[in-house]
């Protein structure tokens, strides 16, 4: 079987950084290009975080490009105080030789979709600004892609605010853009990721891992939350990465997800009905995660990468 085509739309942040290492590490995936939105930390920030990583990880010539620095209608927001100034926690990349690639996320996306209709998956790991825009512009894209899948909403409970989740929260707007298009929106949302924790013995693994775990893998992991032997920062944005390399990992339930831009203490909850009486559902949305067999996979693909890293710095010593 070939690998599944994707774009990755994202903020790099400390788990946008492990879900890109994720997909370059995994056979299964065809990573088209990389784009980038303000999210965890401003636009250029993000962008020049995807350049870094793209070097770091070993991704080639894969596009990296810029797409939107706030949300469609409201003040940009952002988790630096999650994620470090730099947006990277304590991780210290190489500065990129590379630039990003010329034009808009937008035209990238919309681009892509047209040239392979049915054939790419669209993954969003951060606010859904661009996916927006591109639909506004493209309305056509919702059949040309072969699927949407994307880390954000909740149907319990947030963590921008109590009821809304920061990526949904960030751009509510674009998120009822995207929930309304007509496609069926994958939604991994933190009822699942909240479970892929950390633990030591996850963290000890890592450290392990040469370049990848030194530099990368365990100063971003560290800074992001305490890590004990049962607990540890969860690792949100690579639960949807990971589904789309093995979809029994995570367990979906077709529902209803409406996005609230109105409310007062709820504006960026998605309302979430799993009783469709009789309507056509709109979403498939998580429900629970093997968070076992989640780091198993994990793990093992960051093996490969860094072992990958380890070769191709032997061929530049030599």
């Amino acid at each position: 079987m070939s690998a599944r085509k994707i774009i990755i739309d994202c903020d790099p942040g400390i788990d946008d950084a492990l879900a890109l290492a994720l997909a370059h590490g995994s056979p299964d995936l065809e990573v088209l290009g990389i784009t980038t939105v303000g999210g965890n930390v401003d636009l250029a920030r993000t962008t020049d975080n995807a350049l870094r990583l793209r070097e770091f990880l070993g991704f080639g010539d894969v596009p990296v490009t810029a797409g939107s620095a706030g949300a469609l209608l409201r003040a940009r927001v952002d988790a630096a105080d999650v994620h470090g100034g730099s947006g990277l926690g304590d991780a210290l990349l190489p500065p990129a030789t590379l630039p990003p690639a010329a034009g808009h996320a937008v035209d990238f996306i919309v681009e892509t979709l047209r040239a392979d209709p049915g054939e790419v998956t669209l993954v969003a790991i951060g606010p859904l600004t661009n996916v927006a825009l591109a639909v506004l512009r493209e309305p056509r894209i919702v059949g040309w892609a072969r699927g949407l899948t994307i880390l954000g909403g909740s149907y319990t409970r947030g963590n921008f605010s109590p009821a809304a989740e920061f990526n949904i929260a960030a751009d509510p707007e674009a998120a009822a853009i995207v929930f309304g298009a007509g496609w069926t929106v994958t939604m991994i949302g933190l009822d699942v990721s909240r479970a892929a924790m950390a633990t030591e013995a996850v963290a000890a693994r890592m450290a392990a891992m040469g370049r990848l775990g030194a530099d990368l893998l365990i100063p971003c992991v560290r800074f992001y939350g305490m890590i004990t032997a049962d607990g540890g920062p969860a690792i949100h944005d690579a639960c949807a990465v990971a589904h789309l390399i093995d979809p029994s990992l995570i367990t979906l339930e077709p529902a209803v997800v409406d996005v609230e831009t109105a409310g007062r203490f709820t504006s960026g909850m998605t309302v979430t009905d799993f009783d469709l009486r009789g309507r056509a559902p709109n979403a498939l949305v998580g429900t629970s995660l093997d968070v076992g067999r989640f780091w198993d996979l994990l793990l093992a693909v960051y093996a490969r990468v860094a072992e990958s890293i380890e070769r191709r710095e032997k061929r530049v010593g030599h």
